[in-house]
């Protein structure tokens, strides 16, 4: 799950033991989402955990559990919420009664990365936790095998660490809390999906080749399992499940990938050159909301201008600026939509020319590496990459024609 461009990227779900109130303790679950371009998209997370013991929630706001089972009666009470050894928690959606909220509650699972939106990078939640046995005096422990519910991602064991301390009335009171687990959560690309999700494709004004997406980048068509919306045709009627991703109902292509990426190298300046980078869609059944587009090339700490998209370099190697995100703007193209007519979006940057970092000589104006919402994208090898005009070959003609009228010459005078 290791990423050498968000080397501390992670997911941190926070257990805060608020209160002990004997038979029962008030405990408030964080989960926090520390990485940089990879974020939480609809249907969220499900957060998930096994208990020690017979333990129970009793209480539960900003959240609610997908099942709720037969409920053992305590003190001739019925347990209002999840009673099961493994529940299953759900964020509530926007738009929850004040009454069943909490702070960084009640957006739907979903979670911003911390490059597009720290401030909803984070949910929480909290609840009454207790026992289900007779005498009721066993204090609830830490749950064990912690699981978000999400494709890709694997969580660690429980760690005890320092009380997290609180700032409540507007700074004028400090609290913490009486003890404090994290767990954390790391992703991998490899887990979260058998196959790649997107493919680039490249071309250039100095030359007619278009280099395409690699075929079978993410399927094949007509390989077995495999299913395909054929152009000009409409997707069979989708059967959209709650609280479900939507299976995928991709355009037939030769590359059979959702997300097609293009990278056309524009115009050549003097001291600048311009890029255009167009994201297409091709999956009938999902909007992509908050995407982004994490590219490597050497020449990106000397951008200039973006034009309509939001772009913040990476800079997790020092001084050595290298990558960088480009996500959409707010209330404009920070949806892309379905396949379709407007199921694509489209930006295009400037750049200056640094000599000691860029040139367009084998291919260096193409980038090394491009993910799409954190899942890395199949580029075509370097070699085929489109090239400047071969110039030994031009100058070929004219060195073969001085050649033969030297020998002509030559002969004339003998």
């Amino acid at each position: 799950g290791y990423d050498v461009l968000d080397p501390s990227g992670k997911v941190t779900i926070r257990w805060d033991v608020m209160q002990d109130n004997g038979a029962t303790q008030d405990v408030r679950l964080w989960i926090f989402n520390y990485q940089l371009y990879r974020h939480v998209d609809y249907p969220g997370w499900k957060l998930s955990w096994t208990w020690p013991g017979d333990e129970v929630i009793w209480n539960m706001w900003g959240a609610e559990a997908m099942e709720q089972g037969n409920c053992s009666a305590i003190k001739g009470q019925q347990l209002p919420h999840c009673c099961e050894k493994e529940p299953v928690i759900i964020d509530l959606l926007p738009g929850t009664p004040y009454n069943k909220q909490v702070a960084n509650c009640c957006k739907g699972g979903v979670l911003s990365s911390l490059t597009q939106d720290p401030d909803n990078s984070v949910a929480a939640f909290q609840m009454n936790v207790g026992v289900s046995s007779s005498n009721g005096s066993m204090a609830a422990g830490i749950p064990a095998n912690f699981t978000l519910g999400l494709p890709g991602y694997t969580c660690g064991p429980p760690v005890e660490v320092a009380p997290t301390k609180f700032t409540e009335d507007h700074g004028r009171r400090r609290t913490q809390a009486l003890a404090t687990w994290n767990v954390s959560c790391s992703y991998s690309q490899f887990l979260g999906s058998p196959a790649p999700m997107c493919c680039v494709s490249l071309s250039a004004f100095y030359n007619d080749t278009i280099v395409r997406c690699p075929t079978c980048s993410c399927g094949c068509e007509g390989a077995v399992g495999q299913t395909c919306v054929k152009p000009g045709e409409l997707p069979a009627v989708l059967q959209l499940l709650h609280n479900e991703a939507p299976q995928p109902a991709v355009k037939c292509t030769r590359h059979m990938c959702p997300i097609k990426v293009h990278w056309h190298v524009k115009t050549n300046y003097k001291e600048y050159w311009r890029v255009k980078i167009t994201i297409t869609n091709l999956n009938f059944a999902q909007n992509y909301s908050q995407w982004n587009l994490v590219v490597s090339h050497p020449n990106l700490k000397s951008v200039t201008q973006v034009f309509s998209f939001n772009y913040k370099p990476l800079d997790v190697h020092g001084n050595f600026n290298d990558t960088g995100v480009f996500y959409g703007l707010q209330h404009y193209n920070e949806m892309l939509l379905q396949s379709g007519i407007n199921g694509s979006v489209q930006s295009e940057f400037l750049l200056h020319k640094d000599p000691q970092l860029f040139t367009f000589k084998e291919g260096w104006a193409f980038p090394r590496r491009i993910s799409f919402n954190g899942d890395e994208c199949v580029m075509a090898p370097p070699d085929e990459y489109p090239r400047l005009p071969n110039s030994g070959q031009v100058k070929a003609p004219a060195s073969c024609c001085i050649i033969l009228f030297s020998c002509l010459l030559l002969t004339l005078l003998i």
